[in-house]
């Protein structure tokens, strides 16, 4: 299920509190979703409008490139482009 992360609506021109304007949630929050639910209206905790907000998302860790001894290793089969169409195994 995706991760959802959500915000309580303040109104026009009021500058958020430091709890973020609610005790309960703090004025922001993440759930769990399926993607077929309907959107969120209201915060569950304190029954407050709420937004959906753009959020990061999860992505594997950047890792350097893979050398040719540790795509051998992985069980991969090396090539090295020779001209246009030829290959030759490394």
């Amino acid at each position: 299920m995706p991760l959802y992360e959500y915000e309580v609506i303040l109104p026009e021109g009021e500058e958020p509190p430091e709890d973020g304007g609610c005790k309960i949630c703090g004025g922001h929050f993440s759930l769990n979703r399926p993607l077929n639910a309907p959107p969120l209206k209201t915060c569950p905790l304190c029954k407050k409008p709420v937004k959906k907000i753009i959020s990061l998302f999860n992505t594997p860790f950047y890792s350097k490139p893979l050398s040719i001894t540790d795509a051998k290793k992985a069980g991969f089969t090396v090539l090295k482009r020779v001209s246009k169409g030829e290959y030759e195994r490394q």
